[in-house]
């Protein structure tokens, strides 16, 4: 069947690349119609209680954005100017700050409550501003823009969850573009010391970006995608699947070398590296498609995302890529050049010579290394997920609660019902020292002042038909223990007041709820990641014993990679936690499986210790390419980006990747070389019984034969 396949594609090369070129024009113009959704809540599943608000919260008030801006040298009379300004901006829904004091018929301002001095302290004036859409829409960052003008960006701070999306909407475009053009250099200037011709790194290079291309206007399909697929899919991609190509391009080489004519050295090349890249793209598959299996969501947009993009590779590689190797043969042997980098036969040597102290000191850090992973400290939310330290949104978030403190709005909605209980509610809300104020219809209107007497502009802002809206101002931060403990106080007080049909919604609900999901998905998907991987290895060597040892190298890298935040004393985000555990044993256990192949293909006519040798001698040079290319993309990602979950998924990533190179050349072989007698028993075993059932076929069709003869 591989025959015929290699035949296709090699007689039909022409016609492949036609399909191809139309295939990415498609693609290219579809890219920019691509959603991408930057709202962590939605990734919720619908039973999740802050899920089931913001659906009531849509239909009744609208889903609101959120801003806190801080003017600086500037008076009282100036600061009320600039609310009033502020109020008056198209897409604001409620402004509160200075002056929001006793005309009870202006159409900016509720009685009753006067909150100057909050918001106004040495000479400075903040504004709480709520927006009629939501944090991520487009009205809300136009209403931004013009805040920018009234306010001005010398003497402004602007912080907040809407600002904080628009500078990362504004920024992760540029940052993608940066990122990816740094990663094309280093990654060709890699490719062109570890590969045989200068043409071939530029080949390696095309297939890719056509294969990331149909990957990323194919994301079509699904509407749109989240901020975090958007920002590393296509790098991950680039670096993950390179390997499909170059061991295709290689194994066409030795088969040329060996004089064999083009064609009929591309034929046998697809049939011997098909398997291989297979199996390759099948274990990196497994790891992403366990992401699927999130119950927070995100992971199946970045699992589907991911997988997708290892098809396309695949099918750019064993479709598309003969053809053009085909086409520019000529061209890869006149720019051939001699090996630039030196025999890793000293390598093997030295690995081998270590092997002893390498198992000792893998055995003793792999233990602690496992419960040490599970002990960092870890971050879920959207706070977590915004600005990097360093830029403008994080210092100006910083500089406004060196004023006025910490802010974190909760938004209550109760059923329309008793105006007493109302207030009563907005009055035990306020008395908890936690709350820096509570606004209400109720509570703020005068006794014996009917509601009536409010335009419907400020009625409808607190107040629909069937819920009124209490906006509560904890003084924490979005995520810490304390504003959880805020939060269940909050909710607490809710129910007390409103048994049924109540609801409390935030930043801090919405991580409450994240928190609790992703704890539950990581402890089943690191399982089931670490299953699907071993059933794979153990179709490819046909073994029990062998997916053992090639999956304990990665493992080790995983927890030591993992630990590491923890002896730093750095906080992790869980996301990027979970995501980059699956991300590292899918994409860099082809390391131990290219490893383990050839020691086993060595072990056939060398002893133990020169297989060893010849395994890591043999293997380096495609370990340090595919393993260079991963570390470099991620840490890029990781001094690129301003987004934190970004960078610190880079950093994992980039990391993750030296590691795995390391414990694969080290700790392997000596696992292979201390484990070879039971291995190689196994083996023959195996062997034996696929004599066997080979035979009983044979004898089969011998007696099927007979039968058919005498009949």
């Amino acid at each position: 069947m591989l025959d015929r396949f290699a035949r296709f594609v090699v007689r039909k090369g022409r016609a492949i690349e036609i399909f191809f070129i139309i295939a990415t024009i498609v693609c290219a113009i579809c890219y920019p119609f691509v959603g991408v959704n930057y709202d962590l809540s939605q990734y919720l599943p619908q039973e999740a209680p802050t899920k089931q608000a913001l659906d009531v919260m849509e239909d009744e008030f609208g889903y609101p954005g959120m801003a806190r801006v801080m003017v600086k040298d500037v008076t009282l009379p100036e600061a009320r100017v600039i609310r009033q300004r502020i109020a008056d901006v198209e897409g604001v829904d409620l402004v509160i700050g200075p002056d929001l004091t006793t005309n009870v018929y202006a159409s900016d301002a509720f009685s009753g409550n006067d909150l100057t001095d909050r918001f106004y302290k040495d000479g400075c004036a903040v504004y709480q501003i709520i927006f009629e859409e939501g944090d991520y829409d487009t009205k809300t960052h136009e209403a931004i823009d013009e805040i920018y003008g009234i306010v001005g960006m010398d003497r402004g701070c602007f912080a907040g969850s809407a600002v904080s999306c628009k500078e990362r909407q504004s920024s992760i475009q540029k940052e993608i573009a940066i990122a990816m053009c740094i990663s094309v250099l280093i990654i060709l200037l890699i490719l062109m010391v570890m590969s045989n011709s200068w043409f071939e790194p530029f080949l390696f290079i095309l297939i890719m970006g056509v294969a990331i291309i149909l990957n990323m206007g194919s994301n079509l399909i699904f509407g749109s995608v989240s901020f975090f697929t958007f920002a590393v899919a296509a790098i991950l991609q680039l670096a993950v699947s390179m390997d499909y190509s170059i061991f295709l391009l290689h194994t066409y080489t030795a088969f040329r070398e060996e004089g064999q004519g083009a064609e009929e050295a591309m034929e046998h090349a697809i049939v011997e590296a098909c398997s291989s890249i297979l199996a390759s793209g099948a274990t990196t598959i497994v790891g992403f498609m366990v992401m699927v299996l999130m119950r927070f969501t995100i992971g199946r947009d970045v699992g589907f995302v991911l997988t997708k993009g290892i098809l396309c590779s695949l099918i750019s590689v064993l479709l598309l890529m003969p053809s053009l190797i085909l086409r520019f043969n000529g061209l890869i042997e006149r720019t051939a050049h001699k090996r630039l980098i030196p025999s890793f036969e000293p390598l093997g040597h030295l690995m081998y010579s270590i092997r002893i102290p390498v198992l000792i000191v893998a055995l003793f850090c792999a233990v602690p290394c496992y419960f040490g992973q599970a002990m960092n400290y870890f971050y879920y939310g959207d706070d977590a997920i915004g600005s990097s330290p360093g830029t403008r949104v994080y210092e100006d978030a910083r500089e406004i609660e060196g004023v006025f403190g910490k802010s974190n709005i909760v938004i209550a909605m109760v059923p329309n019902g008793s105006q007493v209980r109302e207030r009563e509610l907005t009055k035990a809300l306020e008395d908890e020292d936690f709350v820096d104020y509570a606004i209400s219809m109720s509570g703020t209107m005068p006794e014996g002042i009917p509601e009536s007497f409010l335009p419907g502009t400020i009625t409808e802002q607190l107040r629909t038909d069937r819920y009124a809206r209490l906006l509560i101002n904890m003084k924490t931060r979005e995520e810490s223990e304390y504003a959880f403990a805020c939060n269940d106080r909050v909710t607490e007080l809710v129910k007390q007041f409103y048994p049924e049909d109540s609801y409390v919604i935030g930043k801090t609900a919405s991580t409450v709820d994240i928190r609790d999901i992703l704890s539950e998905d990581y402890s089943r998907i690191s399982v089931l990641s670490l299953l699907g991987v071993a059933v794979v290895v153990m179709a490819t060597f046909r073994s029990v014993l062998i997916p053992i040892f090639v999956i304990i190298p990665i493992e080790v890298a995983i927890y030591l990679n993992m630990t590491l935040p923890y002896l730093y004393g750095e906080s992790l985000i869980y996301i990027g936690y979970i995501i980059v555990s699956c991300l590292q044993i899918g994409a860099t256990i082809d390391y131990s499986i290219l490893m383990t192949n050839n020691y086993m293909e060595l072990r056939e006519t060398m002893s133990n210790k020169q297989a060893a040798v010849a395994a890591i001698t043999k293997s380096t040079h495609s370990i340090l390419t595919s393993g260079g290319i991963l570390a470099t993309v991620g840490y890029l990602l990781y001094f690129t980006s301003s987004i934190q979950v970004i960078t610190q998924v880079g950093r994992l990533v980039g990391r993750g990747a030296l590691l795995s190179m390391l414990l694969v050349l080290s700790l392997l072989p000596a696992l292979l070389s201390a484990f070879d007698k039971p291995i190689r028993k196994q083996q023959e075993r195996a062997a034996r019984r696929k004599e066997a059932r080979r035979n009983k076929r044979l004898r089969l069709r011998h007696a099927m034969a007979i039968r058919k003869e005498e009949a």
